[in-house]
């Protein structure tokens, strides 16, 4: 079959219908966790958003009923709303990332790790090796929960809650945005909460220790035991820390859906 005898099969509407699907679905690429990874390829990227246009496209215009605008001005504005959709959910599932590096990032603060740093292969910025560690270990527990499919799952759902032809509710789409971003410094010290207080209760120890014998050189003995407890913290407190992440993933899910609901 030629490509203009494959083309003839769809109506303007089909082709203009699955554009606006792929608006919608971009910026999961672009935010998401795992989804907007640097470890992939650009092109793995749009052949995996092309796929999902493919598969969820049907789903969101089962319900336009061959009502898809042609007009430029009105598809143009479609199209900027679904580009808004797809920022408003991926937002609130990045948030959730970005929560566990900043735990990472407190951590290798407090116990010392930031003086060196390296290029984070998920992100492609530089951090420490605890915020590397952190945000693997993310990933790990967001493919082992089958968090991936939980997210595609979400994002076709999102067009039961907005069609592709109505317009969400833009106080709904602003105060999920402004939630999330709230949520990110309480989640990362939700995180990092049981090595942080060890790494306190060790620096006043030493602090204490300092004050009864000002001999001892306490930066040369407090900065490996430093090292040494919060190792051993964090390897006590990672198992419950993977099962927060997936908690934290399905509530973020949710959040993402109902910031987009219709007013």
């Amino acid at each position: 079959m030629t490509l203009d005898a494959l083309l003839r099969q769809f109506g303007e509407q089909q082709i203009a219908g699955f554009l606006l699907v792929l608006g919608r679905i971009g910026p999961l690429f672009a935010l998401a966790p795992l989804f907007s990874s640097k470890a992939i390829p650009a092109r793995a990227k749009g052949i995996c958003a092309v796929a999902l246009t493919v598969g969820i496209a049907p789903i969101a215009l089962a319900g336009a009923d061959g009502k898809v605008p042609i007009a430029v001005g009105s598809f143009v504005e479609l199209m900027l709303k679904e580009i808004l959709v797809g920022l408003a959910y991926a937002f609130a599932l990045a948030a959730l990332f970005a929560a566990v590096s900043t735990a990472g990032s407190f951590l290798d603060t407090l116990i010392g790790f930031s003086y060196g740093s390296l290029v984070d292969p998920v992100t492609g910025n530089q951090s420490a090796v605890l915020t590397q560690a952190y945000i693997l270990v993310g990933i790990l527990v967001l493919i082992a929960i089958g968090g991936d499919q939980l997210i595609i799952k979400g994002l076709a759902r999102s067009y039961e809650l907005v069609p592709l032809l109505e317009v969400p509710s833009l106080p709904a789409l602003a105060g999920g945005a402004q939630s999330a971003f709230a949520q990110v410094f309480l989640s990362a010290l939700e995180l990092a909460a049981p090595v942080v207080l060890a790494i306190v209760i060790t620096d006043a120890a030493f602090g204490v220790v300092s004050r009864v014998v000002p001999q001892l050189n306490v930066f040369a003995v407090g900065f490996p035991a430093k090292v040494a407890v919060g190792l051993v913290m964090i390897g006590v407190s990672l198992p419950f820390a993977a099962g927060w992440m997936a908690d934290e993933l399905q509530r973020s899910v949710g959040t993402a859906l109902q910031s987009i609901r219709l007013g």
